[in-house]
Protein backbone atom coordinates (compact mmCIF):
# COMPACT_ATOMS: atom_id res chain seq x y z
CA UNK A 1 0.00 0.00 0.00
CA UNK A 2 2.97 2.49 0.68
CA UNK A 3 4.25 2.40 -2.93
CA UNK A 4 1.15 3.29 -4.61
CA UNK A 5 1.53 6.82 -4.10
CA UNK A 6 5.11 6.74 -5.62
CA UNK A 7 3.49 4.84 -8.86
CA UNK A 8 0.70 7.59 -9.21
CA UNK A 9 3.44 10.54 -8.92
CA UNK A 10 5.76 8.73 -11.36
CA UNK A 11 2.30 7.51 -13.34
CA UNK A 12 1.77 11.34 -13.49
CA UNK A 13 4.95 12.74 -13.99
CA UNK A 14 5.33 10.68 -16.72
CA UNK A 15 2.59 11.78 -18.56
CA UNK A 16 3.52 15.06 -18.18
CA UNK A 17 6.44 14.36 -20.34
CA UNK A 18 4.31 12.92 -22.84
CA UNK A 19 5.47 15.37 -25.29
CA UNK A 20 9.09 14.27 -25.05
CA UNK A 21 8.31 10.34 -25.72
CA UNK A 22 8.75 9.11 -29.08
CA UNK A 23 6.25 6.22 -28.95
CA UNK A 24 3.45 9.04 -27.90
CA UNK A 25 4.08 12.12 -29.78
CA UNK A 26 4.78 12.67 -33.80
CA UNK A 27 6.48 15.96 -33.10
CA UNK A 28 8.76 13.88 -30.83
CA UNK A 29 9.39 11.15 -32.83
CA UNK A 30 10.70 13.24 -35.83
CA UNK A 31 12.63 15.11 -33.65
CA UNK A 32 14.41 12.14 -32.67
CA UNK A 33 14.73 11.01 -36.42
CA UNK A 34 16.75 14.70 -36.70
CA UNK A 35 18.80 13.80 -33.73
CA UNK A 36 19.88 10.13 -34.90
CA UNK A 37 20.75 11.48 -38.05
CA UNK A 38 22.95 14.35 -36.87
CA UNK A 39 24.44 11.82 -34.02
CA UNK A 40 25.30 9.02 -36.67
CA UNK A 41 26.65 12.28 -39.43
CA UNK A 42 28.66 13.44 -36.12
CA UNK A 43 29.86 9.92 -35.59
CA UNK A 44 31.02 8.84 -39.25
CA UNK A 45 32.73 12.27 -39.58
CA UNK A 46 34.53 11.76 -36.26
CA UNK A 47 35.57 8.11 -37.18
CA UNK A 48 36.85 9.60 -40.65
CA UNK A 49 39.15 12.18 -39.31
CA UNK A 50 40.59 9.78 -36.69
CA UNK A 51 41.39 7.28 -39.49
CA UNK A 52 42.22 7.09 -43.30
CA UNK A 53 38.48 7.25 -44.55
CA UNK A 54 37.81 9.21 -46.97
CA UNK A 55 35.20 11.74 -46.17
CA UNK A 56 33.27 10.31 -49.19
CA UNK A 57 32.87 7.27 -48.24
CA UNK A 58 31.93 8.79 -44.90
CA UNK A 59 29.33 10.92 -46.25
CA UNK A 60 27.69 7.82 -48.21
CA UNK A 61 27.37 5.63 -45.29
CA UNK A 62 25.97 8.64 -43.29
CA UNK A 63 23.53 9.49 -46.34
CA UNK A 64 22.49 5.72 -46.33
CA UNK A 65 21.71 5.53 -42.80
CA UNK A 66 20.10 8.80 -42.56
CA UNK A 67 17.78 7.42 -45.47
CA UNK A 68 16.85 4.01 -43.65
CA UNK A 69 16.01 5.76 -40.51
CA UNK A 70 13.94 8.23 -42.55
CA UNK A 71 12.15 5.41 -44.58
CA UNK A 72 11.82 3.68 -40.86
CA UNK A 73 10.24 6.23 -39.33
CA UNK A 74 8.25 7.51 -42.15
CA UNK A 75 6.26 4.09 -42.57
CA UNK A 76 5.56 3.88 -38.98
CA UNK A 77 4.20 7.49 -39.35
CA UNK A 78 2.24 6.96 -42.74
CA UNK A 79 0.80 3.45 -41.59
CA UNK A 80 -1.94 5.03 -40.02
CA UNK A 81 -3.25 6.78 -42.53
CA UNK A 82 -2.64 4.20 -45.06
CA UNK A 83 -5.20 2.28 -42.95
CA UNK A 84 -8.00 5.30 -42.90
CA UNK A 85 -7.61 5.84 -46.43
CA UNK A 86 -8.30 2.05 -47.11
CA UNK A 87 -11.24 1.74 -44.38
CA UNK A 88 -12.47 5.39 -46.24
CA UNK A 89 -12.86 3.75 -49.66
CA UNK A 90 -14.91 0.90 -47.76
CA UNK A 91 -17.08 3.27 -46.28
CA UNK A 92 -17.78 4.98 -49.63
CA UNK A 93 -18.55 1.81 -50.77
CA UNK A 94 -21.66 1.57 -48.29
CA UNK A 95 -19.34 -0.80 -45.63
CA UNK A 96 -19.25 0.70 -42.16
CA UNK A 97 -18.27 -1.87 -40.77
CA UNK A 98 -14.76 -1.86 -40.89
CA UNK A 99 -12.43 -0.36 -37.91
CA UNK A 100 -8.55 1.02 -38.06
CA UNK A 101 -6.10 -0.22 -35.13
CA UNK A 102 -6.15 1.90 -32.04
CA UNK A 103 -2.68 0.42 -30.58
CA UNK A 104 -0.25 3.90 -30.94
CA UNK A 105 -0.28 5.69 -28.20
CA UNK A 106 0.59 9.39 -30.29
CA UNK A 107 -2.04 11.73 -32.44
CA UNK A 108 -2.37 9.05 -34.53
CA UNK A 109 -3.42 6.95 -31.84
CA UNK A 110 -6.14 9.92 -30.72
CA UNK A 111 -7.24 10.30 -34.70
CA UNK A 112 -7.62 6.50 -34.45
CA UNK A 113 -9.78 6.34 -31.83
CA UNK A 114 -11.97 9.36 -32.99
CA UNK A 115 -11.99 8.24 -36.51
CA UNK A 116 -13.97 4.88 -35.15
CA UNK A 117 -16.17 6.86 -32.96
CA UNK A 118 -16.86 8.65 -36.36
CA UNK A 119 -17.27 5.29 -38.10
CA UNK A 120 -19.59 3.44 -35.82
CA UNK A 121 -21.94 6.66 -35.75
CA UNK A 122 -21.95 6.50 -39.52
CA UNK A 123 -23.10 2.78 -39.23
CA UNK A 124 -25.92 3.12 -36.91
CA UNK A 125 -27.26 6.32 -39.30
CA UNK A 126 -26.84 4.09 -41.88
CA UNK A 127 -28.65 1.24 -39.83
CA UNK A 128 -30.95 3.77 -38.76
CA UNK A 129 -32.07 4.90 -42.26
CA UNK A 130 -32.36 1.63 -43.51
CA UNK A 131 -34.68 0.30 -40.77
CA UNK A 132 -36.58 3.92 -41.26
CA UNK A 133 -37.16 3.13 -44.92
CA UNK A 134 -38.17 -0.61 -44.17
CA UNK A 135 -40.70 0.32 -41.49
CA UNK A 136 -41.93 3.71 -42.98
CA UNK A 137 -42.62 1.10 -46.41
CA UNK A 138 -44.13 -1.17 -44.51
CA UNK A 139 -46.60 0.53 -42.15
CA UNK A 140 -47.83 2.99 -45.36
CA UNK A 141 -48.20 -0.81 -47.22
CA UNK A 142 -50.76 -1.68 -44.80
CA UNK A 143 -53.72 0.87 -44.89
CA UNK A 144 -52.88 1.13 -48.54
CA UNK A 145 -53.49 -2.00 -49.19
CA UNK A 146 -56.93 -2.18 -46.67
CA UNK A 147 -58.17 0.88 -48.40
CA UNK A 148 -57.35 -0.59 -51.76
CA UNK A 149 -59.38 -3.73 -50.89
CA UNK A 150 -62.27 -1.90 -49.91
CA UNK A 151 -62.47 0.23 -52.94
CA UNK A 152 -61.59 -2.93 -55.52
CA UNK A 153 -64.79 -4.66 -54.00
CA UNK A 154 -67.02 -1.46 -54.38
CA UNK A 155 -65.42 -1.24 -57.91
CA UNK A 156 -66.13 -4.60 -58.38
CA UNK A 157 -69.58 -4.89 -57.04
CA UNK A 158 -68.71 -7.14 -54.56
CA UNK A 159 -69.39 -4.32 -51.71
CA UNK A 160 -72.15 -2.11 -51.72
CA UNK A 161 -71.27 1.64 -51.17
CA UNK A 162 -72.88 1.41 -48.09
CA UNK A 163 -72.06 3.72 -44.54
CA UNK A 164 -70.25 0.70 -42.80
CA UNK A 165 -67.95 0.08 -46.22
CA UNK A 166 -66.64 3.81 -46.05
CA UNK A 167 -66.21 4.35 -42.58
CA UNK A 168 -64.24 1.28 -43.23
CA UNK A 169 -62.41 3.18 -45.86
CA UNK A 170 -62.24 6.02 -43.69
CA UNK A 171 -60.16 4.49 -40.93
CA UNK A 172 -57.69 3.17 -43.30
CA UNK A 173 -57.33 7.15 -44.58
CA UNK A 174 -57.18 8.30 -41.37
CA UNK A 175 -54.48 6.00 -40.24
CA UNK A 176 -52.54 6.55 -42.95
CA UNK A 177 -53.11 10.47 -42.38
CA UNK A 178 -51.87 9.59 -38.90
CA UNK A 179 -48.66 8.28 -39.80
CA UNK A 180 -47.85 10.68 -42.26
CA UNK A 181 -48.13 13.16 -39.64
CA UNK A 182 -46.24 11.81 -36.95
CA UNK A 183 -43.24 11.32 -39.42
CA UNK A 184 -43.54 14.81 -40.26
CA UNK A 185 -43.34 15.94 -37.28
CA UNK A 186 -40.56 13.95 -36.52
CA UNK A 187 -39.05 14.99 -39.41
CA UNK A 188 -39.77 18.86 -37.87
CA UNK A 189 -37.92 17.96 -34.80
CA UNK A 190 -34.96 16.28 -36.50
CA UNK A 191 -34.01 19.26 -38.49
CA UNK A 192 -34.35 21.48 -35.44
CA UNK A 193 -37.19 23.49 -37.69
CA UNK A 194 -39.99 23.05 -34.52
CA UNK A 195 -39.07 26.54 -32.36
CA UNK A 196 -40.61 26.65 -28.90
CA UNK A 197 -43.13 28.84 -27.94
CA UNK A 198 -43.19 28.86 -24.43
CA UNK A 199 -45.57 30.99 -22.12
CA UNK A 200 -47.11 30.90 -18.69
CA UNK A 201 -50.41 29.04 -18.64
CA UNK A 202 -52.86 27.33 -15.89
CA UNK A 203 -51.91 23.32 -15.55
CA UNK A 204 -55.63 22.86 -14.77
CA UNK A 205 -57.61 24.17 -17.93
CA UNK A 206 -55.26 23.14 -20.35
CA UNK A 207 -54.79 19.50 -19.43
CA UNK A 208 -58.87 19.50 -18.81
CA UNK A 209 -59.08 20.49 -22.76
CA UNK A 210 -56.51 18.02 -23.59
CA UNK A 211 -58.42 15.40 -21.85
CA UNK A 212 -61.68 16.62 -23.13
CA UNK A 213 -60.55 16.08 -27.04
CA UNK A 214 -59.53 12.29 -25.87
CA UNK A 215 -62.50 11.48 -24.81
CA UNK A 216 -64.26 12.92 -27.42
CA UNK A 217 -61.94 10.12 -29.93
CA UNK A 218 -62.70 7.89 -27.41
CA UNK A 219 -66.09 8.45 -27.67
CA UNK A 220 -66.61 9.18 -31.70
CA UNK A 221 -65.95 5.49 -32.98
CA UNK A 222 -64.07 6.71 -36.18
CA UNK A 223 -60.88 5.46 -34.90
CA UNK A 224 -60.22 1.70 -35.09
CA UNK A 225 -58.53 2.03 -31.36
CA UNK A 226 -61.90 3.94 -30.25
CA UNK A 227 -62.67 2.80 -26.87
CA UNK A 228 -65.92 4.23 -24.72
CA UNK A 229 -65.28 2.10 -21.53
CA UNK A 230 -62.05 3.74 -20.54
CA UNK A 231 -62.26 6.51 -17.82
CA UNK A 232 -59.86 9.22 -18.25
CA UNK A 233 -59.29 10.94 -14.73
CA UNK A 234 -57.12 14.58 -14.39
CA UNK A 235 -55.28 14.95 -10.85
CA UNK A 236 -53.94 18.04 -10.47
CA UNK A 237 -52.57 19.82 -7.23
CA UNK A 238 -52.50 22.00 -6.27
CA UNK A 239 -55.44 23.63 -8.35
CA UNK A 240 -54.40 26.86 -9.26
CA UNK A 241 -51.08 25.06 -10.47
CA UNK A 242 -49.14 27.42 -13.15
CA UNK A 243 -46.55 26.03 -16.11
CA UNK A 244 -44.07 27.39 -18.49
CA UNK A 245 -43.95 25.80 -21.75
CA UNK A 246 -44.94 25.25 -25.36
CA UNK A 247 -48.46 24.28 -25.25
CA UNK A 248 -49.22 23.15 -28.92
CA UNK A 249 -45.30 20.64 -28.07
CA UNK A 250 -47.02 19.57 -24.37
CA UNK A 251 -50.07 18.67 -26.00
CA UNK A 252 -48.45 16.41 -28.21
CA UNK A 253 -46.86 14.51 -25.53
CA UNK A 254 -49.94 14.33 -23.37
CA UNK A 255 -51.90 13.15 -26.22
CA UNK A 256 -49.96 10.73 -27.18
CA UNK A 257 -49.01 9.36 -23.79
CA UNK A 258 -52.90 9.13 -22.90
CA UNK A 259 -53.56 7.23 -26.45
CA UNK A 260 -50.85 5.01 -25.47
CA UNK A 261 -52.74 4.77 -22.15
CA UNK A 262 -56.23 4.41 -23.47
CA UNK A 263 -54.85 1.70 -25.98
CA UNK A 264 -53.82 -0.50 -23.41
CA UNK A 265 -56.32 -0.19 -20.52
CA UNK A 266 -58.52 -3.27 -20.23
CA UNK A 267 -61.70 -3.23 -20.40
CA UNK A 268 -63.87 -0.39 -17.97
CA UNK A 269 -60.53 0.50 -17.12
CA UNK A 270 -59.02 4.26 -15.55
CA UNK A 271 -56.56 6.40 -17.07
CA UNK A 272 -55.27 9.36 -15.00
CA UNK A 273 -53.29 12.40 -15.49
CA UNK A 274 -51.42 13.63 -12.52
CA UNK A 275 -49.58 17.34 -12.59
CA UNK A 276 -47.68 18.14 -9.57
CA UNK A 277 -45.17 20.98 -9.12
CA UNK A 278 -41.42 20.04 -10.00
CA UNK A 279 -38.12 21.26 -8.75
CA UNK A 280 -37.82 24.45 -10.36
CA UNK A 281 -39.64 27.73 -10.85
CA UNK A 282 -42.88 27.36 -13.30
CA UNK A 283 -41.60 23.37 -13.47
CA UNK A 284 -44.11 20.58 -14.01
CA UNK A 285 -43.90 16.97 -12.96
CA UNK A 286 -46.49 14.99 -15.04
CA UNK A 287 -47.58 11.36 -15.06
CA UNK A 288 -49.96 9.39 -17.22
CA UNK A 289 -50.89 5.95 -15.25
CA UNK A 290 -52.82 3.19 -16.65
CA UNK A 291 -54.46 0.02 -15.70
CA UNK A 292 -53.16 -2.05 -18.37
CA UNK A 293 -50.38 -5.14 -18.24
CA UNK A 294 -47.66 -2.37 -17.92
CA UNK A 295 -44.29 -2.35 -19.97
CA UNK A 296 -41.60 -5.12 -18.85
CA UNK A 297 -38.11 -4.16 -17.37
CA UNK A 298 -36.03 -5.26 -20.21
CA UNK A 299 -38.55 -3.34 -22.63
CA UNK A 300 -38.50 0.18 -20.76
CA UNK A 301 -34.90 1.69 -22.39
CA UNK A 302 -36.72 0.87 -25.90
CA UNK A 303 -40.65 2.22 -25.66
CA UNK A 304 -39.32 5.23 -27.24
CA UNK A 305 -37.28 4.78 -29.88
CA UNK A 306 -39.33 4.87 -33.39
CA UNK A 307 -41.56 2.37 -34.35
CA UNK A 308 -40.83 0.33 -31.42
CA UNK A 309 -44.13 -1.39 -29.92
CA UNK A 310 -42.62 -3.42 -27.27
CA UNK A 311 -44.20 -6.38 -25.64
CA UNK A 312 -47.18 -5.29 -24.20
CA UNK A 313 -48.12 -3.83 -27.39
CA UNK A 314 -48.19 -7.13 -29.16
CA UNK A 315 -50.42 -8.37 -26.46
CA UNK A 316 -54.29 -8.69 -27.87
CA UNK A 317 -56.67 -6.11 -26.09
CA UNK A 318 -59.70 -4.09 -26.68
CA UNK A 319 -57.63 -1.45 -28.62
CA UNK A 320 -54.47 -3.24 -29.46
CA UNK A 321 -54.43 -2.58 -32.81
CA UNK A 322 -50.77 -2.12 -32.63
CA UNK A 323 -50.39 1.65 -33.96
CA UNK A 324 -47.43 3.38 -35.95
CA UNK A 325 -44.83 3.16 -33.07
CA UNK A 326 -44.52 6.65 -33.44
CA UNK A 327 -46.58 8.04 -30.68
CA UNK A 328 -43.93 8.02 -27.29
CA UNK A 329 -41.10 8.83 -29.96
CA UNK A 330 -42.79 11.98 -30.47
CA UNK A 331 -43.57 12.70 -27.14
CA UNK A 332 -40.06 12.10 -26.17
CA UNK A 333 -38.56 14.51 -28.47
CA UNK A 334 -41.07 17.06 -27.45
CA UNK A 335 -40.26 16.45 -24.32
CA UNK A 336 -36.43 16.96 -25.63
CA UNK A 337 -37.19 20.39 -26.93
CA UNK A 338 -38.21 21.70 -23.35
CA UNK A 339 -34.95 20.35 -21.98
CA UNK A 340 -36.71 17.84 -19.54
CA UNK A 341 -37.33 14.18 -19.37
CA UNK A 342 -39.51 11.45 -19.96
CA UNK A 343 -39.28 7.62 -18.82
CA UNK A 344 -41.03 5.25 -17.56
CA UNK A 345 -41.68 4.52 -13.79
CA UNK A 346 -42.04 2.20 -11.42
CA UNK A 347 -45.59 1.29 -10.65
CA UNK A 348 -47.46 -1.29 -8.39
CA UNK A 349 -49.93 -2.20 -11.25
CA UNK A 350 -50.34 -1.18 -15.10
CA UNK A 351 -47.73 1.95 -16.56
CA UNK A 352 -46.58 4.99 -15.64
CA UNK A 353 -44.79 7.66 -17.35
CA UNK A 354 -43.16 10.44 -15.77
CA UNK A 355 -42.52 13.33 -18.14
CA UNK A 356 -40.80 16.77 -15.82
CA UNK A 357 -40.14 19.88 -17.32
CA UNK A 358 -38.06 22.47 -15.79
CA UNK A 359 -39.97 25.75 -16.71
CA UNK A 360 -38.86 28.98 -16.53
CA UNK A 361 -34.95 28.92 -18.01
Amino acid sequence: MTGRPGRGLWSRAWEGLRPLDPYRSVKAALGALVIVSVVITTFLVSVAIHSATELRVITIFSIIASLLITQFVAHGLTAPLDEMTAVTRSMAQGDYSRRVRTGRRDEFGDLARAFNRMAADLEAVDTHRKELVANVSHELRTPIAGLRAVLENVVDGVSAPDPETMRIALRQTERLGRLVEQLLDLSRLDNGVVPLHTRRFEVWPYLAGVLKEASMACGSGASPRARKDVHLHLDVSPPELTAHADAERLHQVVANLVDNAVKHSPPHGRVTVRARRGDGAQSLALEVLDEGPGIPEDERHRVFERFNRGAAACQQGPGADGGTGLGLAIARWAVDLHGGSIGVAESPRGCRIKVSLPGVP
